[in-house]
């Protein structure tokens, strides 16, 4: 009996830890999926001939915090979560190449974290910055796009133009 009671608990504790795990994956794929609809959106409000502009010689263009930005989601999920190359689209309009990019890289880094085993989150890895858990890189794709989306949404207002209603929630 005493067996039999310590078999329950082991595996209710197991299922809760699971269940936590599994919101924690279902409550961040659909935060990255509201990211990649808001980034997207800001993206899209920038006029093509504004794409080069940068408010100081030290600052990246728009274009370039965006290319920045996929470069960075890219980087951290291929090395980190076993996601394939995105395909890179070979459009000649800057502004309609850089939406297309991030809108593959955004659509690839949902797939491959849907299916990544859930295990595996907790597993530390080499980074630059010192040993992290798969969990923290996650947290770091995240807040490197919020980061930068906010210089955006600067380089927006600096131009006159309204930012799209804030969604990455």
């Amino acid at each position: 009996m005493r067996n039999f009671l310590i078999l329950i608990i082991a595996v209710l504790s197991f299922s809760q830890v699971s269940a936590q795990e599994s919101l924690y994956k279902k409550a961040w794929l659909g935060k990255w999926q509201n990211s990649k609809e808001y980034l997207i959106a800001i993206a899209g409000q920038m006029p093509d001939s504004l794409y080069d502009y940068k408010p100081t010689d030290r600052e990246m263009s728009f274009a370039e915090q965006l290319e920045h930005i996929n470069g960075n989601m890219e980087w951290l999920a291929t090395t980190y979560f076993d996601k394939k190359e995105a395909e890179v689209s070979t459009s000649a309009n800057p502004k309609e190449r850089i939406i297309d990019n991030l809108e593959s890289s955004f659509d690839q880094i949902q797939e491959a974290i849907k299916n990544y085993p859930k295990t595996k989150l907790e597993e530390s890895v080499a980074f630059f910055a010192g040993e992290k858990s798969r969990l923290q890189i996650l947290n770091l794709l995240q807040d490197h796009v919020t980061h930068h989306r906010g210089q955006l949404i600067v380089y927006l207002n600096l131009n006159g133009l309204k930012p799209p209603q804030y969604t990455g929630w």
